[in-house]
């Protein structure tokens, strides 16, 4: 039988708090209990968050229980309200989801239509101008799809560390650049062509390339690649 946790994380030394441990020394150092701890965040009045996740282990028959259990079952440990057991039910939704993914899932972009293809349905419908990246590895499969800022694209509002903090994170190998033009008219501006020459250049520097910077309008695109702009 489980020993009854008592004390608070906050009462515990900040080194073994789980949320600390994993910033510290990442994910996998973590028990479940620890993980599961930091999706309830408190506990109750007789146990700490971590005390109610070594219970609710218990209670479900270890961690293929918890994934299997409904809302209904995840209530029945004393302190699994509905709110908390909704969270651990998101989080097992997740789990079961991921493991069906494949590895082929993600698009691989070798021509500038992948690209478009990726970006057009967020893209095209959009008021405001929408700077985005896709990150690649090695391979050219999408990485990231990430936004990088709104407003009108001008060379202050795209910065470089910006686009490239996230690539250099995440071990992309390139990037392909997008953006929309709110009046439909995908034809890239001067403005366009200069943001595309800064970011080039700061590819080079950062070892990522910069492969195409696509612009969206509506149902129609442009590839400064092919346009001969960079």
């Amino acid at each position: 039988m489980i020993e009854k946790y008592n004390v608070s994380i906050r009462e515990m030394p900040t080194e073994e708090r789980p949320r600390e441990r994993l910033i510290h020394y990442g994910p996998a150092s973590l028990s479940n209990a620890e993980l599961i701890a930091i999706l309830l965040r408190t506990g109750n009045s007789e146990r700490s968050a971590l005390g109610l996740a070594e219970m609710l282990l218990r209670d479900c028959g270890g961690l293929r229980g918890l994934m299997n259990a409904n809302l209904d079952t995840l209530q029945v440990t004393k302190g699994m309200g509905p709110a908390k057991s909704v969270e651990i039910a998101a989080a097992a939704e997740l789990g079961r989801r991921l493991v069906k993914v494949s590895p082929t899932d993600e698009p691989v972009i070798r021509k500038p239509d992948d690209a478009a293809n990726v970006v057009m349905s967020e893209l095209r419908d959009e008021q405001q101008e929408v700077f985005k990246a896709l990150l690649l590895d090695t391979k050219n499969k999408l990485l990231r799809n990430l936004e990088i800022t709104r407003g009108t694209l001008d060379s202050s509002l795209v910065h470089p560390r910006d686009v490239f903090k996230p690539a250099v994170a995440l071990s992309a190998a390139s990037i392909i650049v997008a953006h929309n033009h709110p009046s439909g008219d995908p034809t890239p501006s001067q403005e366009d062509i200069q943001v595309t020459s800064r970011l080039v250049e700061a590819g080079k520097i950062m070892g990522v390339e910069v492969l195409d910077h696509v612009v969206i309008g509506h149902n129609r695109w442009v590839s400064l690649k092919e346009r001969g702009l960079m």
